[in-house]
């Protein structure tokens, strides 16, 4: 790929794609300077989402991390955010998806206790996060939230209520799996 973008005047190379969301494109990536240090380059899109609306989402993707950084989420550290060319850096954590996991039948029950966790951390603070099974990786027994994205609390976005559906693989859920 050897695409090179620029963050706040720092210089990374883009080595593959990791995924497109609703809101950007996220890239495997290795700082110019320093090729051992792989991070993940978020590039804001502004293409199209019928089923969801954004504000600023450079500006949404901070909030989030912060609010979630406050609960106490374990996610990827925000490593820096450039206003004008809407990108961020992020810390990359190596492993497999839920998404991955799931669709292989090898899901540990460790995985669902600690999602659990996840939501008695948050629904407490009146927050949502998105339980698509993509936005999470284990890394050495640890299961990580990689997006940045959260809203208020409602129940039928919970992970009991929605969430789980992708994390069992019930039926109807998503025609991926």
């Amino acid at each position: 790929m050897n695409q090179v973008l620029s963050v706040n005047d720092k210089e990374y190379i883009i080595l593959k794609l990791l995924g497109k969301g609703k809101g950007g494109y996220s890239y495997l990536a290795t700082e110019k300077r320093n090729s051992e240090k792989r991070v993940v380059v978020k590039q804001i899109h502004h293409e199209p989402c019928d089923y969801y609306h954004f504000g600023n989402k450079m500006e949404a993707e901070i909030y989030a991390y912060r609010r979630l950084e406050g609960i106490g989420i374990r996610m990827p550290k925000l490593i820096d955010a450039d206003m004008e060319t809407e990108r961020i850096v992020k810390e990359y954590i190596e492993g497999k998806t839920v998404y991955e996991m799931v669709l292989q039948d090898e899901l540990p029950e460790e995985c669902l206790r600690q999602i659990k966790e996840m939501c008695a951390l948050l629904y407490p603070a009146h927050t949502n996060i998105d339980y698509y099974p993509t936005n999470f990786v284990l890394q050495n027994g640890k299961l990580y939230y990689v997006d940045y994205e959260c809203n208020e609390y409602m129940e039928e976005w919970n992970f009991e209520n929605w969430g789980v559906k992708y994390w069992t693989k019930e039926q109807g859920a998503d025609p991926v799996l």
